[in-house]
């Protein structure tokens, strides 16, 4: 298993919710558990270029950083669903202003990020 080599920094509220939230998939796992999207297939399904592996490591952060809540059922097959904690509930009104700045500003975002790639591919 990982193991952090350098403390992190804890000294500043960005330090903080870069810890939490540092992952490729976060903010849409927490967005889409918000939306409904509960079992882990489902949102598997949301975000096929994430892998399987990935996104159950992430959503074990989450939980870690009770952010999430993962509840098992004692059937067979086993089932497994998410919810958002009261703590987690609070980040939903961050991610969708978030949302809404990156569609305000779409189009000059595509550009930048096109941009960057055209040129990292011509190096």
């Amino acid at each position: 298993m990982y193991e952090r080599k350098i403390i992190p920094n804890l000294n500043c509220g960005l330090d903080l919710i870069g810890e939490v939230l540092y992952g490729k998939w976060k903010i849409r796992l927490l967005w889409f558990i918000h939306q409904g999207h509960q079992r882990p297939s489902e949102l598997q399904r949301k975000i096929p270029d994430a892998t399987r592996r990935v996104l159950n490591m992430q959503l074990k952060e989450l939980e870690d950083h009770e952010l999430i809540q993962k509840k098992i059922y004692a059937v067979v097959p086993p089932k497994v669903e998410y919810s958002l904690t009261e703590f987690g509930k609070t980040l939903v009104p961050v991610i969708a202003m978030l949302g809404t700045w990156g569609d305000d500003h779409e189009k000059r975002l595509r550009d930048v990020i096109l941009k960057r790639l055209e040129g990292s591919a011509a190096e």
